[in-house]
């Protein structure tokens, strides 16, 4: 055990012992509920950055901060309010396409958290990890002095194929929509602040896709 796993094993623990005291827990949800954008901005940015160091201690054995870390936690601050405007449009598209009988099991609470994340993860979580795997990549370019960076050389150096044998092949169907499917059996205003604490998963999932994408290199 090093200092920095004391450190960042403290912090998590604060901030699940503020969920859990009522006052302090109703304080973050009405301030998360009345503020959607701005709750999602700071949940992703500050879980998500977490899950970065997280990520970066499983994979190397020591904590650092990656290169450009405040703008890596700025881009997973945009990708989180984006993630909470589509944790709006697809619960609700799947609520209307149910009761119109375009989808099947209305009214049925498991079927409708299952059908929201796999439609959800089929076509919006590919485009977004993808997004996530350009800027990333692009920082990482940024930070090793590679002059002259364009859209085309960044994704040269992304594993494009093994992305998608990995990341989507894998992790969205015995991962990512098992897990959303629980997210989305919670009652709504605890739906962002899990997809926040699952991108510490994603994390480390992009770490190990990295990894692989390493040795094979």
């Amino acid at each position: 055990m090093k200092k920095g796993d004391f450190i960042w094993g403290g912090i998590f623990l604060m901030f699940c012992i503020g969920l859990i005291i009522p006052s302090t827990r109703e304080a973050f949800i009405t301030f998360t509920s009345d503020h959607k954008l701005i709750g999602g901005f700071l949940k992703f940015s500050v879980l998500a950055s977490m899950g970065d160091l997280l990520a970066r201690r499983v994979g190397s054995g020591e904590w650092t901060f990656p290169s450009y870390f405040i703008m890596r936690a700025l881009v997973w601050g945009v990708l989180g309010v984006l993630i909470t405007i589509i944790f709006t449009i697809y619960p609700n598209g799947v609520i209307k396409a149910q009761a119109i009988h375009m989808l099947p099991f209305d009214g049925v609470k498991f079927w409708f958290a299952f059908l929201t994340a796999a439609l959800m993860n089929a076509t919006f979580a590919p485009t977004f990890m993808y997004t996530h795997r350009i800027s990333d990549t692009y920082l990482d370019m940024k930070s090793e002095g590679v002059k002259d960076i364009t859209l085309t050389k960044v994704v040269k150096r992304i594993d494009t194929a093994g992305f998608v044998t990995f990341v989507v092949m894998k992790t969205i169907p015995f991962f990512w929509i098992p897990a959303h499917t629980l997210t989305f059996l919670l009652p709504s205003e605890y739906r962002i602040l899990a997809a926040a604490l699952l991108s510490i998963a994603l994390g480390l999932i992009l770490t190990i896709s990295k990894k692989k994408q390493s040795k094979i290199a």
